[in-house]
């Protein structure tokens, strides 16, 4: 029998944490040794999520956060805190040997200038930011293996990073004038609650907001989409609001580059995500939706033209929860600790 990998997760209440606390049961090698929450310490697992009663993991007690504590009863930690709230612990976790992956932003940005700028608080551990690997398991992959730190992609960047990787790579594209159009369920905005987010606020009510470029989500997408391309992009990114629990639709718009035509888009498309399993480019003409993708780890991608202005349009569809947070966080986890990136994350829908 292998030897099992202590896992921590600080932050169990959460949105994050309980989709955590929800894949991890099923992990062959990984076993949930810690589970932190300032509000809900001295609570057995099972109090928070009652679909744990009667197992052994349900009987876990939840614990305030200490960092000594959680470096001696686990391997690797989950840090599902707010932004700001990561970078102190997770630099003392690492100087205590545990693998970190962090769900937050605060190793996202590779400048604390602009991390600062965009969060509104100054970065404490720089020494950290060019450290850390953007976890985007089928794009970095090689990377995040050999990572003692991993930055957890936001859910729309994952979305729209995904959905562009292939065109910007091979200059299928003009990177310049991207419109990226997302719309996002309610437990996007996490669990602290916010009357915009109740349920009589956002049933039979589909809004944007953020929209002006002020969506903290922007640089982080600009930063990658930037690497892809070889040069400084700027874009237009404009998210809505569901009202459904769960999912994230993007849907972007570029000008295709002089020659390309749709034929070629979609076989590029296939080539490059053909041996990656969670993403799946849909037949030409095929439309991306929430349904298919809810509670997994699959990024569904559709590629069209407009025939009339002669865009291009991709369509991404993701299950923000879960590929865009706490399913992304456990395929970082399995690379970092060199098992099977999908350890724990068959398919699966909730």
């Amino acid at each position: 029998m292998q030897d099992t990998i202590r896992a921590a997760i600080v932050g169990i209440s959460g949105y994050t944490g309980a989709e955590l606390a929800r894949l991890l049961p099923d992990h062959p090698r990984l076993e949930l040794t810690v589970a932190t929450s300032r509000d809900n310490e001295g609570k057995h697992l099972q109090d928070l999520f009652p679909a744990l009663r009667g197992t052994d993991q349900g009987e876990l007690r939840i614990s305030a956060p200490d960092t000594e504590e959680i470096a001696s009863r686990c391997d690797i930690a989950f840090l599902a805190v707010p932004n700001g709230a990561a970078m102190e612990m997770a630099a003392l976790l690492l100087d205590k040997g545990i693998k970190v992956v962090d769900l937050s932003a605060d190793f996202r940005l590779r400048e604390d200038k602009i991390y600062t700028y965009w969060y509104g608080m100054e970065h404490t551990r720089t020494e950290l930011l060019q450290e850390a690997v953007y976890g985007l398991p089928e794009l970095y992959a090689d990377r995040i293996a050999g990572a003692r730190l991993v930055a957890n992609p936001g859910c729309y960047p994952t979305s729209i990073i995904l959905g562009l990787y292939p065109a910007l790579a091979e200059g299928l594209i003009h990177p310049q004038g991207l419109i990226l159009d997302s719309k996002s369920g309610a437990s996007g905005a996490g669990k602290k609650i916010k009357p915009d987010f109740l349920f009589c606020e956002i049933e039979n009510d589909f809004r944007p907001y953020g929209l002006g470029g002020i969506h903290r989500h922007t640089p982080e997408i600009e930063q990658e989409l930037s690497g892809v391309a070889g040069r400084d992009l700027t874009v237009s990114f404009n998210p809505h609001l569901l009202p459904v629990d769960r999912g994230i639709l993007s849907t972007m718009y570029a000008d295709p580059a002089v020659g390309t035509d749709m034929e070629e888009i979609a076989a590029v498309y296939s080539r490059y995500y053909r041996e990656k399993g969670w993403v799946r480019a849909l037949p030409g003409g095929e439309i991306p939706r929430l349904a298919s993708v809810r509670g997994s780890m699959y990024c569904d991608i559709g590629v069209l033209q407009d025939r009339r202005s002669g865009k291009m349009i991709v369509i991404s569809a993701i299950d923000n929860l879960c590929r865009g947070a706490s399913g992304q966080a456990l395929a970082n986890a399995n690379l970092m600790l060199g098992l099977d990136m999908g350890a724990g994350l068959a398919p699966r829908t909730v």
